[in-house]
Order: structure tokens, then C-alpha cells, then sequence
């Protein structure tokens, strides 16, 4: 009886390894949605974030334009990935304002200046506090504002070229 004894340890022990190993390689819901999609935008005010753009606040994103509000930082790579594609929303017309996140002026300014600057304000949210108020989990990300500052839809990630379509239909649903 007490040799049946000693083999309990390494049988909780090979129970609790392919327990974690099972929790390690499922792959769950690997992104978090806002809840605001459909909701209007928080109240907030956020200050300028470089010199010469108006900073942010919900009044400035119900216009009765429908636009982007995008969420990033100077430091963020897939930011820089997804940067050729805002330029190209611009040019197709869109209005794109910003929250900066964890960011200095300084940074912004430089990251605007290397990689173009398609916004039409950013502002400063250093401890990403209009951030989390909007449900957004991490930088990159879009949300289409619809005319009187309802969240329409979200953009989670970089904005790929094929991802371009997409947020034109949904800024043109928004209206």
C-alpha cells in the first residue's frame, strides 16, 4: 500500500503539466471588442499633442461627417505599417483625428514628420485614459465615428491596403 503512495506526486504533477499545456496551445478570443460599437462616445477632452494641431474632445468627432478616430503611439511598429494606408484615406478624403497614447510631443512630432501625418487633430493621452473609455485595447487601432459621435464600427490592428475598402464602406454606411 505505502509503494501506491509514493507515485501520487508525479501523477498531480504530470496532471497539472498537461493541464498548462492544453491552456497554452488554446488559442481562445485573442482580441478584446469595444462595447461602445453602436454607442456614443464617451465625453472627453483631451489637450494637443504637437504644436500647430488642435487637441481632441467628443464634441470635436459630432460634426455630422461621419470620420476615422485612430489610436496610436510613435513607438508602436505595426503604427508605422499601417501609416501609408491613413495617408491614403486622407487623400481619398477622409477625416482621420487621433488619440496619442503613452507619447511625447517630441516622438509624435518626429514619427509624423518620417511616415507622414494624415491627422486632422491628436490628442494627448499619456495615461490612456480616453483609451480604455472607448474600449480600445492596444495601439493600433480605428474606430468610424458616424456624424453624431456613435461609434459605428471598430478596426482592431494595423490597416492593411485590403482593410482600406473596407473602412470607406463603413464611413459611407455611417452616414
Amino acid at each position: 500500500m505505502r509503494r501506491w503512495t509514493l507515485w501520487v506526486p508525479l501523477a498531480v504533477f504530470l496532471a497539472v503539466v498537461a493541464l498548462a499545456a492544453w491552456r497554452l496551445t488554446d488559442t481562445g478570443e485573442t482580441v478584446v471588442k469595444s462595447a461602445l460599437v453602436g454607442k456614443p462616445m464617451p465625453e472627453f477632452s483631451l489637450p494637443a499633442m504637437v504644436e500647430g494641431k488642435p487637441g481632441l474632445s467628443r464634441a470635436d468627432l459630432a460634426t455630422g461627417k461621419p470620420r476615422l478616430l485612430n489610436v496610436f503611439a510613435s513607438w508602436c511598429v505595426p503604427c508605422i505599417a499601417e501609416a501609408p494606408q491613413l495617408m491614403q484615406l486622407k487623400a481619398a478624403g477622409v477625416q482621420i483625428d487621433a488619440v496619442a497614447i503613452k507619447d511625447t510631443p517630441d516622438a509624435v512630432k518626429a514619427f509624423l514628420s518620417r511616415h507622414g501625418d494624415p491627422y486632422a487633430r491628436i490628442g494627448d493621452d499619456r495615461n490612456r485614459i480616453v483609451q480604455i473609455g472607448i474600449g480600445s485595447s492596444g495601439v493600433p487601432e480605428t474606430f468610424v465615428i458616424d456624424g453624431q459621435g456613435r461609434i459605428a464600427a471598430q478596426h482592431i490592428g494595423d490597416i492593411r491596403a485590403d482593410d482600406v475598402p473596407k473602412l470607406l464602406k463603413a464611413l459611407e454606411a455611417a452616414e
